[in-house]
């Protein structure tokens, strides 16, 4: 389906500026924690690990268990700060030990494992690979979106969580822009739907969102129009994780054979946007000033509505998407999930009007 260029209007608009060496060798740096537990399971490569926190044992019968949420971490892969995020929007949700499981992997990668002593089946990707679906490094070639699979499976196991009817898979930042494109190419709905649960994504103030054709934002007199990018100002600009082309092998191998088909189910999907209204740095130091990036917009908030905008555009029916505004919060996984409109998101608690 080809969007015609369609205005809306524009919340806040900036200018780009340059990251820093300083703020990547920050992200590059060794996580400070390990949890203890990992997550295993088998592929057809062997079985691997990932570690995780989780509000109670995965393996143990959990009949009381009614509402999963999985909490996804930041570039920085941070697992216990996102998992004290997730247990703090519990408490204030009512949540806490009531009916609700929370679940946070960790995503690590080769400098992780050099400075921590682990087993040799923990998964390791390169650098922040692991945010748009790439294989592992080692030890063995797992896409980031079968660890998710698995979960989901484990979490969709009825001997373990027999009344179990909501999987909430969520993430701030880079994981956010894992579970975008998870909810795009994943597993997750047939892996539930099999069982009758059903799944959720949330996503939070992504750099970047998958585009299904050439299209791209226009920002002027704060409208937002779209129209064909000139491919030679950025080729890779439709390459993933951009675009469809040149997908990694989870998408390649077959789990994507219509592209078509996969964007229209991607619009029915229950997926909502949290846009913190001050996410609106264009100097954030973690912002993906790539030129696939800044095709989409010049920071966070202006990336989310856009591309709010354009996926709406194309789907005018058959659509069960939203877009939440978080007042006056920028880039924080704490401030975000926390807020009104993250607890209604995350827990259905309260109300938060949809944009």
């Amino acid at each position: 389906m080809q969007s015609a260029v369609k205005c809306i209007p524009l919340l806040i608009f900036s200018a780009f500026a340059l990251q820093t060496s300083a703020a990547l060798a920050e992200q590059d740096s060794p996580v400070s924690e390990v949890p203890a537990q990992a997550f295993r399971f088998r592929t057809p490569s062997g079985p691997v690990a990932v570690p995780y926190e989780a509000s109670q044992n995965l393996s143990r019968p959990a009949p009381g268990i009614t509402r999963a949420v999985v909490l996804v971490h930041g570039v920085k892969r941070n697992v216990e700060s996102e998992f004290r995020t997730g247990l703090k929007a519990a408490s204030i949700a009512g949540a806490e030990g009531r009916g609700t499981l929370l679940l946070a992997p960790q995503f690590l990668n080769e400098t992780d494992l050099a400075a921590h002593p682990l087993p040799a089946d923990v998964l390791r990707w390169r650098g922040s690979s692991w945010e748009s679906g790439q294989p592992a490094a080692s030890p063995a070639p797992v896409s980031s979106f079968e660890v998710l699979d698995a979960l989901v499976a484990t979490l969709c196991n009825r001997a373990i969580f027999p009344n179990l009817t909501t999987i909430v898979l969520a993430g701030h930042s880079a994981g956010g822009q894992i579970i975008q494109r998870y909810a795009v190419v994943g597993k997750a709905e047939q892996l539930a739907a099999a069982q009758g649960i059903h799944v959720r994504f949330v996503v939070a103030n992504p750099s970047s969102y998958l585009y299904f054709d050439n299209d791209r934002p226009i920002f002027s007199n704060k409208r937002i129009e779209f129209a064909p990018f000139e491919a030679r100002r950025c080729p890779a600009f439709d390459h993933w994780k951009y675009g469809p082309q040149d997908g990694p092998s989870y998408v390649a191998l077959g789990a994507v054979a219509d592209w078509q088909k996969t964007e229209d189910a991607y619009a029915q999907r229950d997926v909502i946007y949290l846009l913190g209204t001050s996410d609106n740095d264009p100097n954030h130091p973690e912002l993906d000033k790539s030129c696939g990036g800044e095709a989409e917009g010049p920071m966070r908030l202006a990336r989310g509505q856009a591309y709010f905008a354009y996926l709406h555009a194309r789907h005018p029916s058959l659509w069960n998407q939203r877009l939440r505004f978080v007042p006056h919060v920028a880039h924080s996984a704490d401030e975000m999930f926390t807020s009104p409109c993250g607890l209604a998101s995350l827990f259905d608690h309260g109300a938060c009007p949809d944009q």
